[in-house]
């Protein structure tokens, strides 16, 4: 077996290839590096290649031996994709098509896909499970709803069989703090606060604190990073074992409000995160809280880094060590 890391050099990505180590899993990463960092591979066999252009993938699958494809390589700013629609149908969709193009042609049928909770958009029933509506509200939650449901074609026509895995919040980073979230444009708030921790920013803003939730700000369910990589790894073995197409909701099914995570931070750095109530944003659920019972009955997954505390302390000893010396490299 031999599995193609597609954004391999990315925040989940690193993460999944980690965990392919670990388990003595033959790994190659493919990534163009434009949100990227080679630092998080070191030691992993590496093609630079861009998927909007089929002959950086042609090479890839000419080049290796390639028996199973991870697909994380998506534009993800909720905000960039209702200013830029056109970049993320570019990125999303026709890289994605290039690679299961690709796969057909050279006879790979194994497909984990990266998917998302924003292809449902408004909760209509919470915990949301994998029968919920799908309704996108923006425009990076409907390219990976389109190819959520070209993979049910690719299925369909080609045998192209695959796992959609549809997670809510990820968070933390590896125990051992030498990789984690490295964002050149952060919009995620457990990192925001940290930065906050760390003297990077002045403050942390509380976008709405009126909401009818236990303290009136927004609830999200938190999903440690390496929890979500064992979901994928135990996704593609049930591919091999010769399972059917299928998709997965992945979350710890319990939320946390935005206050909640602010004070958990100030726990775990006793450090005094400032605060500043802002308003609402326009489209931003009070509640969002995964149904994962699916995936625990059929995988046998179970979350193992599910506490707040332990996420956040995750991702404060990567912050505060590799981090900043990462951003000093990067004159950042």
């Amino acid at each position: 077996m031999s599995v193609l890391v597609v954004g391999g050099a990315g925040y989940i990505g690193s993460h999944m290839v980690r965990t392919l180590k670990r388990n003595n899993v033959d790994t190659l990463v493919f990534d163009s590096l434009e949100k990227g960092h080679i630092e998080a591979i070191a030691g992993i066999p590496f093609h630079k290649g861009d998927l909007r252009h089929r002959e950086d993938v042609e090479k890839v699958f000419a080049d290796h031996n390639i028996t199973a494809v991870m697909h994380f390589s998506a534009y993800s700013l909720v905000g960039e994709s209702m200013d830029r629609p056109e970049i993320y149908y570019e990125n999303n969709v026709y890289g994605t098509l290039n690679l299961l193009n690709v796969m057909q042609a050279s006879g790979v049928r194994h497909f984990i896909f990266s998917s998302t909770a924003a292809t449902f958009g408004e909760p209509v029933t919470i915990p949301i499970d994998e029968n919920h509506p799908q309704n996108p509200t923006n425009v990076y939650g409907e390219t990976k709803l389109v190819v959520e449901r070209m993979l049910d074609w690719f299925d369909r026509i080609y045998g192209i069989r695959s796992v959609r895995l549809r997670y809510f919040n990820a968070a933390g980073a590896d125990p051992s703090g030498d990789i984690g979230e490295f964002h050149e444009t952060e919009t995620h708030l457990i990192p925001l606060v940290l930065q906050v921790a760390l003297g990077e920013r002045e403050n942390i803003t509380v976008y709405g604190n009126d909401y009818d939730t236990r303290d009136g700000t927004c609830i999200r369910d938190y999903i440690h990073v390496n929890d979500l990589s064992d979901a994928h790894l135990l996704a593609l073995r049930y591919l091999q074992d010769g399972n059917p197409s299928t998709v997965f909701n992945l979350g710890n099914g319990s939320g946390h409000s935005v206050r909640e995570v602010i004070d958990a931070a100030g726990r775990v750095t006793g450090r005094k995160i400032r605060v500043v109530n802002g308003r609402r944003r326009a489209g931003d659920p009070a509640v969002l809280i995964a149904g994962s019972q699916k995936a625990q009955d059929v995988l046998g997954w179970q979350p193992k880094l599910y506490d707040l505390d332990t996420i956040i302390e995750t991702a404060w000893k990567w912050h505060n060590g590799t981090a900043q010396a990462w951003k000093r490299k990067k004159g950042g």
